[in-house]
């Protein structure tokens, strides 16, 4: 099984979140998903941001990137809020 890295992306700094073995990038991909929503609670500044959470392989390669706010507050119409 391979090891996924991953990061917050801030601006283009990367901030190491930890590396795991996981079993396909399917998994990993989800593990992001459930990271960025965390990462969105605890700290919602981050939001404004523009951040995200990327995942890497073990050669450094981007296989997967998600954002902290994947829909802008701005577009979001008061039905959805």
């Amino acid at each position: 099984m391979p090891y996924y890295k991953f990061d917050l992306v801030v601006g283009q700094e990367f901030r190491n979140q930890g590396t795991i073995i996981l079993e396909d990038i399917s998994v990993a991909s989800d593990r992001a998903d459930q990271l960025a929503d965390e990462l969105s609670q605890v700290k919602p500044e981050l939001k404004a941001r523009g951040c995200a959470v990327r995942v890497t392989d073990a050669d450094n390669q981007e296989l997967y990137r998600t954002p902290l706010d994947p829909v802008p507050r701005w577009s979001k119409s008061p039905e959805r809020a």
